[in-house]
């Protein structure tokens, strides 16, 4: 597996100084990625976003319900523990087989069915047989999220090695910290979400959450994610740094579009602008490619 080091966590000592953050500036050379800055491999996403996610932030990508969110977080985990990075993901409808099957069909270009069938020709097996080697030593950690508490969850990061990029599908299924009285949804959500935040904080990670939309309207005549409809009190508008926003256009205007072409809305950037990228969705394997730069 890999090795990496990475910086510890952050002290009131270790506060950088105005002075450390100039002679940062000075020592990176033009078009190098900044050291708090975590390259997602595709590099559209990384152009817009100034070399990639930053550590310490909070990202949270949503969509609607079947345009691939869980397909792009698992894609973008793969993409990450490719360049060497250690990336743990917390998935609450998927276990450890499920996901290594999808990562399968995603790194071999095969059809999900068509392995869990194994109806696989000389050419799909050449691919699976490939991937799987490249996926054997990847620094990726698949956790549940189910447990008792949020705290719960936490504590799982605790044996793995200094991690960079964290990602937890979804939202809705973290379960709340424990002794907060139960209150609405929305509030519990917003609670998580601060905690989602000192979390990253705290372990000196960019963490990408996955959430649905429940205020999400398909049938409004612009059907691209807004911010306002992540609800949940507003609490992503306060508490992200990144907000993304998942769109396919062939899911509301079926034959108007190309299938597959699929917009990557930047909605918020606390620390950045706002626009959108071009990938491409092959939706029999559940993969997510650059449409500007293709994998070859």
């Amino acid at each position: 597996m890999p090795s990496r080091r990475f910086p510890k966590r952050l002290s009131q000592s270790s506060s950088p100084s105005p002075e450390s953050l100039v002679a940062r500036v000075d020592q990176q050379r033009p078009g190098d990625v900044p050291s708090d800055t975590i390259p997602t491999g595709f590099p559209s996403i990384d152009r817009l976003l100034g070399g990639g996610v930053r550590r310490r932030d909070l990202v949270v990508l949503g969509g609607d319900i079947g345009s691939g969110k869980s397909a792009l977080a698992l894609g973008l985990a793969l993409r990450v523990a490719q360049r060497g990075t250690a990336v743990a993901l917390f998935s609450g409808e998927m276990d450890q087989e499920r996901l290594m099957e999808r990562a399968l069909a995603i790194e071999g270009r095969v059809a999900v069915d068509e392995l869990r069938g194994a109806k696989l020709n000389d050419e799909t097996r050449a691919g699976i047989g490939g991937a799987a080697v490249r996926l054997r030593d990847l620094p990726l950690t698949t956790l549940s999220l189910a447990a008792p508490d949020f705290e719960s969850v936490a504590r799982r990061l605790e044996p793995l090695p200094p991690l960079g990029l964290v990602i937890v599908d979804y939202l809705q299924l973290v379960p709340s910290p424990s002794g907060v009285a139960r209150s609405t949804q929305d509030e519990d959500l917003a609670l998580v979400l601060q905690r989602l935040k000192a979390l990253a904080l705290e372990r000196q990670v960019a963490l990408v959450v996955v959430s649905q939309l429940p205020r999400f309207d398909a049938k409004r005549p612009n059907a691209r994610p807004a911010l306002d409809d992540f609800g949940h009190l507003g609490a992503i508008k306060q508490h992200a740094d990144l907000v993304l926003g998942l769109y396919r256009e062939e899911m509301y205007n079926p034959g108007y579009g190309v299938d597959g072409a699929t917009e990557l809305i930047v909605l918020k950037n606390r620390n950045g602008p706002t626009g959108f990228v071009d990938l491409y969705f092959y939706r029999r394997w559940m993969r997510f490619e650059d449409m500007l730069d293709p994998d070859r």
